[in-house]
């Protein structure tokens, strides 16, 4: 089914929802608990509790994934209902009604609920899921403005994160303890059906995610009160293509652009946690409360759709300025659980406060502390840089610059942060290579999504890197292994595939798997990231060849809503064999850097020819155990801050593997002496060799012109003299003055 762009598309759906809503509609079956199940409560009670609740006590409790069947309790039906909002503000000024089925497009209206027939209540999930309403009177005051007031998952818990248990009779005044509580903000209640335990907690699905936390448990009703108030400033939304949600709670039409879309979540009457744009008509908008982590307990809840993309919200954070008369403090509360640090920009190891499992955190900047960086703009104003990091080590895309401002005042006060949430800082192109393979022929390259070479990158940018044997003839397959990301080379690392190959952090690598049919290509998807101190990041990675073909590894990996799943990756475990030369060796290392001598562990070759010969000669005769491939790629931040770290002069060479001895600096001074004693020397040569011309030359010149004098001087002396020569003495005297010889 094709719904992209097709104003038809919204009407079709529709008709296929209330055909699955309508009574006697076949539904599938799983052995979910479903709660107060032992008796079954009398309807006229019931409905006369309702009747009698004042109206600032009317909640709504909902059900997602299940429908209730009543055909003879079904009020009304109305299709074209386009938002859940709607369908319950129709049973709420409608005395009779107890309870809503909604589906996108369809609301049914019931004078009975599942507390009245608990058997009614029963999964929905083909061909969309359902979303079952309850109207409750709970006993607080007063109930929330929003649309529903707690949304109950049956058979399930959030394990770990209780903070105050109490006995309850019923689940209601668990919802209503969890309401009330006053000494923290009570996100979810767990209620166990036949302990009457009722324990609260401030934290929900989405603040925990990733955590894998949230659980089945048998008898206990997850009960995610929806009326806490998150932040809805500098909100981030992940992309997530190729599906959209089958059911959700609302539909706007004629939206004119993604943000508007995107601002319509952030400002709907519930905790919108995603919304999809133009997928299923022209400027379509939807809308849900839930995301990847709140669906795990429904069965194929997306519909996969090519060029269709879902966002979800992944966190909102609410930044608060305290300026102090010593000092200013910024103040973070976020809707998702916290671990990572938050520093100031250019000082991430001296001015930094590390986070653990919080959603409010802090980072003090005293004004006359350079380790914090304050500038003071005037007299009165100051400003500082910062940075909340949720990776220990790496800079993502996930990650947040904040451009914080203090009015200076002696009195403490409170003033409202000035944060641009746009971080487009300009991004210079710059590519380290530092890696030509050549032998053996597998390469480690950095590309786009769609396999072309990258020029450049900034965090967040969506790349690829790949493993390639570069002769497609091969008979060959590869494996890799020990993936790790390095800071400029030499300094902090992370290790991206272990020593089976499978992904350590799904969130930073994907799985890696083969780019093609040929199986001589893998390729790991990542978003591109940094080090706090360095925009260089290299990444070293294990090689094996396999023939004929490579078995990957089964890797057990936590996806990105906490769930532990299995996964496929080309990676195995490390292997010791023997060289062919009959000497033991661990592992075959082959490095190869541009402008480095080579070394093999184990063979001690150093030169790049010998190393290449005896390489190609192994690959010949045996297939070799693993190869270390190296790679480098320069990225730059997104946080729009002026960069500290000086560039890399252009054409600077890298030491040898052997030098570990210098540091780098003392490594780029001895580059720089070699290049100033070599052009010394040219200098010098240049200067005798100039010299030694100009004096060949006055030696020619000289000799020329003395043999040009005495040719002169022959001619004159052989001319006639006249004929008063032999007569006149002054004529003789002239003749004995010019050199001429006397006779004797």
């Amino acid at each position: 089914m094709n719904l992209r762009r097709r104003s038809s598309s919204l009407s079709a759906v529709t008709a296929l929802l209330m055909l699955t809503l309508m009574p006697g509609s076949s539904t599938a079956q799983t052995d979910i608990p479903v709660s107060d199940a032992a008796t079954v409560a009398d309807t006229a009670s019931v409905e006369a509790d309702l009747q009698a609740c004042p109206k600032d006590k009317i909640s709504f409790e909902m059900v997602t994934g299940f429908v209730y069947s009543s055909p003879s309790d079904m009020l009304d039906s109305l299709p074209g209902t386009l938002k859940i909002t709607d369908c319950l503000e129709m049973c709420r000024n409608n005395a009779s009604c107890m309870a809503v089925n909604y589906e996108t497009g369809l609301c049914v209206l019931f004078a009975s609920s599942a507390d009245v027939y608990p058997g009614a209540l029963t999964v929905s999930d083909f061909p969309v899921f359902t979303l079952y309403v309850q109207k409750n009177c709970l006993a607080t005051s007063p109930v929330c403005s929003r649309a529903w007031g707690f949304e109950r998952v049956m058979g399930f818990e959030l394990d770990g994160f209780s903070k105050k248990v109490e006995k309850v009779n019923s689940r209601l005044e668990c919802q209503a303890l969890c309401m009330n509580e006053k000494d923290f903000p009570c996100r979810s209640a767990n209620f166990n059906n036949e302990t009457m335990d009722c324990s609260i907690s401030d934290m929900d699905r989405h603040t925990v995610v990733g955590s894998g936390s949230f659980k089945r448990s048998e008898n206990t009703d997850f009960l995610e009160n929806n009326c806490v108030d998150d932040p809805v400033r500098l909100c981030e939304f992940q992309k997530m293509e190729g599906r959209i949600l089958k059911t959700v709670d609302s539909v706007f039409q004629e939206v004119e652009s993604l943000d508007e879309c995107k601002q319509l979540c952030l400002e709907a009457p519930y905790r919108c946690h995603s919304f999809d744009y133009n997928d299923t008509g022209d400027k379509v908008c939807r809308l849900s409360h839930h995301a990847a982590a709140t669906l795990t307990h429904i069965n194929d809840p997306y519909l996969e759709l090519v060029d269709s993309s879902t966002y979800e919200l992944s966190s909102c954070y609410n930044v608060t300025i305290d300026c102090r008369s010593g000092d200013m403090v910024a103040r973070i509360k976020t809707s998702k659980i916290f671990n990572g640090k938050i520093y100031s920009k250019g000082s991430p190891t001296t001015c930094v406060n590390d986070i653990k499992n919080s959603l409010e955190f802090e980072i003090e900047m005293p004004y006359n502390d350079v380790e914090c960086n304050v500038k003071r703009d005037s007299a009165s104003r100051y400003s500082s840089d910062i940075v909340i990091q949720h990776h220990d080590t790496i800079v993502t895309s996930a990650d947040l610059g904040l451009s914080v401002h203090c009015q200076y005042d002696l009195s403490n006060k409170s003033v409202s942060n000035r944060v641009d949430l746009q971080v487009t800082g300009e991004v210079e192109p710059a590519l380290e290579e530092e890696s030509i393979v050549e032998s053996p022929n597998v390469v480690m390259r950095i590309t786009d999504r769609d396999g072309e070479d990258v020029g450049s990158a900034a965090v967040g940018d969506m790349l690829e890197l790949r493993f390639e044997i570069v002769d497609k003839n091969s008979p060959y397959e590869i494996l890799v292994r020990n993936l790790i990301a390095l800071e400029g080379g030499e300094g902090n690392q992370i290790e991206l595939l272990d020593d089976r190959g499978c992904p350590v952090e799904l969130s930073i690598l994907r799985p890696l798997l083969k780019v093609d049919e040929t199986g001589k290509i893998l390729g790991a998807s990542f978003d591109a990231f940094k080090f706090p101190t360095s925009e260089t990041v290299q990444f070293r990675a294990l090689v094996t060849p396999c023939i004929p073909f490579c078995e990957p590894v089964v890797c057990d990996v936590v996806d990105f809503s906490g769930q532990v799943k299995k996964t496929e990756s080309y990676g195995r475990k490390k292997r010791s064999i023997s060289s062919p030369n009959g000497r033991h060796f661990g592992t075959q290392v082959i490095q190869w850097l541009t402008g480095n001598h080579l070394d093999v562990e184990g063979f001690g070759v150093p030169h790049t020819q010998e190393l290449s010969t005896r390489a190609k000669r192994a690959t010949e005769s045996d297939v070799p155990e693993e190869h270390l491939v190296v790679q480098s790629i320069t990225i730059t931040d997104k946080f729009g801050f002026q960069g500290k770290n000086p560039k890399k002069a252009p054409g600077a060479k890298k030491s040898s593997p052997k030098s570990k001895s210098k540091t780098v600096e003392e490594e780029e001074e001895d580059v720089v002496l070699s290049e100033a004693l070599s052009g010394s020397c040219i200098n010098t040569i240049g200067l005798i060799l100039g010299c030694s011309v100009f004096l060949i030359a006055q030696l020619v010149l000289i000799v020329a012109w003395t043999a040009v004098w005495h040719r002169r001087r022959r001619n004159k002396l052989e001319e006639p003299l006249g004929p008063c020569a032999t007569t006149t003495t002054e004529s003789l005297r002239q003749l004995y003055d010019s050199g001429y010889p006397r006779r004797v």
